[in-house]
């Protein structure tokens, strides 16, 4: 049995639950390790609201939400590229926001009915990083933003890709949690596109509500790339602790 008390397990003691990560990084909060017997804990104190284990699922509400957000892209992408009405956009910006929100519930239903799954821990993040790369492509095929900020998202996502790809082969973890800045993000960017599009039309509402797109623009990138950073940190320790020096 472990020694308690503070990193009395040491971060290389991080284990796998049904191959996905858990420990002081998930969430985006220290946590004790669960290999010493203890639920994990926030900075706080307090026990964080986290999952603390998955199942083999597939029908389930959280599930369904990942797939409907997935299935939605599509539909998405022919409403931006294709018709570039008003009411077109609306609609587009509609769909962005009940993503969104999708986004948040999927994982608050997980928690509240005991449904993660490792179906759901698959989808959910790429629902949200397919929506994300369609939405920049098509702001950018339309003219709305610069092709720089496609280029910084886009630059995040192999850096991450590139640094999970020698997680996997150095080490027997698969995937990492999604972090709280990561979740924060993702908000902030699924606000900021809806946003943009509504603010590419004519008139001074139009202006304001761009100005307000382009501050969630902006914070989002940063937290994603914040987010980017916690995952690498994360993915260093893993791999010094199963091939150490």
């Amino acid at each position: 049995m472990c020694r308690r008390g503070r990193d009395a397990c040491g971060p290389r003691d991080t284990i796998a639950r049904e191959g996905k990560v858990t420990g002081r990084y998930k969430a985006g909060f220290p946590a004790r390790n669960a290999a010493c017997g203890g639920h994990p804990r926030s900075a706080g104190g307090r026990a964080s609201n986290t999952i603390t284990g998955v199942g083999d699922r597939i029908v389930t509400w959280p599930n369904a939400l990942s797939a409907a957000r997935l299935a939605g892209v599509p539909v998405f992408l022919w409403l931006v590229l294709v018709p570039r009405t008003a009411t077109a956009d609306i609609i587009a910006a509609a769909m962005l926001g009940f993503a969104g929100i999708s986004d948040w519930l999927d994982g608050k239903l997980a928690r509240m009915l005991n449904q993660a799954s490792r179906l759901g821990q698959l989808l959910d993040p790429a629902a949200d990083r397919l929506y994300i790369a369609a939405t920049v492509i098509a702001l950018g095929v339309r003219g709305i933003i610069p092709w720089w900020l496609f280029g910084a998202i886009a630059a995040r996502e192999v850096c991450v890709a590139l640094a999970l790809l020698l997680l996997r082969q150095r080490t027997r973890y698969g995937e990492l949690q999604v972090s709280f800045v990561g979740k924060a993000a993702t908000l902030c960017l699924m606000y900021a596109f809806p946003l943009l599009f509504l603010g590419a039309h004519g008139g001074n509402v139009s202006e304001a509500v761009r100005i307000i797109g382009w501050a969630f623009a902006i914070w989002g990138v940063a937290l994603y790339w914040w987010a980017a950073l916690l995952y690498l940190t994360q993915i260093r320790d893993l791999v010094k602790g199963a091939h150490p020096t």
